[in-house]
């Protein structure tokens, strides 16, 4: 299994369009094969902070999942809207 952690700091005037862009971006990938779970998180502590949080079974899914449509229009997209860290994790 692969974990995905992506922190995604934006500003104020960006914040809905980056919500709004992650559950659509959620919603799509929910439905990729090997996909099992993924999720758009809010911070309780910081307006300017949110989280995808993400989990394959293998790298062939998650590889499959970075060629899809709504993948390569909707990253470029939460890239414009707000500084991501990726945080990626094995087990």
């Amino acid at each position: 299994m692969i974990r995905i952690n992506v922190f995604i700091r934006t500003t104020e005037s960006n914040r809905e369009a980056l919500i709004e862009t992650g559950r659509e971006l959620v919603a799509a990938s929910l439905k990729d094969e090997g996909c099992v779970a993924y999720d758009l998180f809010e911070s309780t502590t910081r307006r300017d902070v949110l989280m995808i949080c993400e989990t394959w079974t293998d790298a062939k899914a998650l590889a499959a999942h970075e060629r899809a449509p709504h993948f390569t229009t909707l990253v470029p997209r939460l890239e414009q809207l707000g500084e991501m860290k990726i945080e990626q994790f094995v087990f």
